[in-house]
């Protein structure tokens, strides 16, 4: 025998908010770019140096500084965008990713120490 009223009511009776705007892109640290939808949270002072503070980075933006310099390097850098952006290495990556797409992925080579 079926019950008369639902447990837990009908389908229709539910009111469907309407769709809120998603709110701007952030953009990243390094290249300026509006992030995707994956957002990568990056102490430029890296953690184990005692770094508190967090930036949006792109992924593979990240991978290129972890690449191109050590903790005790981003130690003394801090949080100065410009002086990681002096770097020949970081300023021809940036200069390379500023038409991609902000979902971009690659393979970042390691840096011959």
């Amino acid at each position: 025998m079926a019950r008369k009223h639902s447990k837990h009511g009908r389908y229709d009776d539910f009111d469907t908010p309407e769709e809120e705007e998603a709110p701007p892109p952030v953009p990243c640290w390094l290249c300026g770019r509006p992030t995707g939808s994956t957002i990568v949270w990056h102490h430029p002072i890296p953690k184990s140096r005692g770094g508190r503070d967090v930036v949006p980075m792109h992924g593979i933006c990240q991978q290129t500084l972890t690449v191109n310099f050590t903790n005790s390097e981003l130690q003394r850098i801090g949080m100065d965008v410009d002086k990681l952006l002096a770097d020949p290495a970081v300023r021809k990556f940036v200069d390379w990713v500023a038409n991609k797409d902000p979902d971009f992925t690659a393979t970042i080579a390691k840096k011959q120490r």
